[in-house]
């Protein structure tokens, strides 16, 4: 008998950003065979998705999937419709930039991949303090999907059930960037401007370069972004 210790699987969703980064680098940390999973969804920063798979290599994961779906055929998001401009001021209520169920859409293809590689997690970086106009990004609205990977699943339904985590969902953005600093997160390889150009370069404007921005600066560390000279 191998004498290998069989390790617990976890599929993480990696969008390329600084969040979900950091979520891969603690699902790894804590032990989990990783299983990377993107989404070519029609979005305007496509140079995340490229980004996703350098945070995939760097973290040596089992498997990176990137699933395309057009969301851009339904809109409604100023990330997924270009005649829709992308704010660059504060506002209230829900934003523009939310795109209408799409934690709903890709927490079911996670769910589904899960159940194929029989995993034990799923780990999505959520976060209802930075981003609590976005309704899917409520704990409320997570602990409702875990009712649903509860009930709707062959894993659920035998009584072993795949836990979805969120270890970043009441972190402020600084926590959240000394949490991978110390997990050793290379942040320089990560975009998470809403409309970075094709080769990755940040707006610094947009509420996600916001967030961004002062998170770093509250962290009090180094910024790595690499912003657009047009908006400099």
């Amino acid at each position: 008998m191998s004498s290998e210790i069989k390790k617990n699987k976890a599929v993480i969703l990696v969008s390329g950003g600084l969040d979900s980064a950091t979520c891969l680098a603690i699902a790894k940390n804590s032990g989990y065979s990783c299983y990377a999973l993107s989404f070519d969804y029609g979005q305007r920063a496509s140079s995340e998705l490229e980004a996703a798979s350098r945070l995939a290599g760097y973290a040596d994961v089992v498997e990176h999937k990137t699933v395309k779906l057009d969301m851009g055929q339904i809109g409604g998001s100023a990330l997924t419709d270009a005649a829709i401009s992308i704010p660059e001021e504060e506002s209230t209520g829900i934003p523009i930039t939310y795109v209408p169920a799409r934690n709903t859409v890709f927490l079911s293809y996670a769910l589904a991949w899960a159940e194929v590689v029989a995993a034990d997690a799923i780990y999505i970086g959520v976060n209802s303090l930075d981003y609590s106009g976005y309704p899917d990004c409520r704990p409320a609205y997570i602990e409702a999907f875990q009712k649903v990977i509860n009930l709707a699943t062959k894993m659920g339904v035998e009584g072993k059930s795949i836990n979805l985590a969120t270890p970043l969902i009441d972190l402020t953005k600084a926590e959240i960037i000394k949490a991978g600093v110390r997990l050793g997160v290379d942040y320089g390889l990560t975009v998470s401007c809403y409309q970075a150009t094709e080769d990755g370069l940040a707006c610094g404007r947009c509420d996600s370069c916001r967030f961004r921005k002062q998170g770093f600066q509250d962290a009090g560390l180094h910024d790595p972004t690499r912003y657009n000279e047009k908006f400099t």
